[in-house]
């Protein structure tokens, strides 16, 4: 009668540590979706699930150029403060006649310098692009008209995304200005 009753209570019943195997089991996937779920929760709350990139272009500068030499360089900080990246695709300047170009400057081994042109540039979202001598700027054909130190030219930016975004930047003399590295 002992074997009996040992067959009707023992494996047809669940004990304790099967429910607590099982517990754990469903406890890993339904934590993770949690995580999951308050992290979009956060993103989508802080106004950044699908927003279009937001896209401004200040501090611009224009170097004064040199005489005879037929190309000069400007500089912008462009932010995005959206959520999706943005591509700058084209530049064009008011007054210039020739096509101004984007241009980035790398290292090469010993400490020599190379610029390259480039057909664009992807600002990332929530990522400022700050243009210097050292990285990323534009080339600018010299206008027929010369420019003078404090004037301002009026460039257009052209992005991917965001469309035109028009910027002015400050004639200035090459010497004396400090940019980031």
């Amino acid at each position: 009668m002992r074997r009996l009753t040992e067959r009707v209570s023992g494996p047809g019943r669940p004990d304790r540590r099967r429910l607590r195997d099982g517990a754990l089991a469903a406890l890993v996937p339904v934590a993770a979706c949690s995580v999951a779920l308050g992290g979009l929760t956060t993103w989508v709350g802080a106004g950044r699930a699908g927003s279009p990139a937001r896209i401004d272009v200040v501090h611009g500068l224009v170097l004064l150029p040199s005489a005879g030499v037929p190309e000069t360089a400007a500089f912008f900080d462009i932010t995005n403060d959206g959520g999706s990246a943005d591509t700058l695709t084209r530049v064009t300047a008011r007054g210039v006649a020739g096509e101004v170009t984007l241009s980035e400057h790398r290292m090469r081994k010993g400490n020599s310098a190379y610029r390259s042109e480039t057909d664009s540039l992807t600002v990332a979202a929530g990522d400022t692009l700050v243009m210097s001598p050292h990285g990323t700027d534009l080339t600018v054909p010299v206008p027929s008209a010369p420019w003078q130190v404090g004037e301002t030219v009026t460039f257009t930016l052209e992005f991917r995304r965001s469309g035109p975004v028009k910027a002015r930047a400050v004639v200035v003399r090459p010497g004396g200005l400090s940019f980031k590295s």
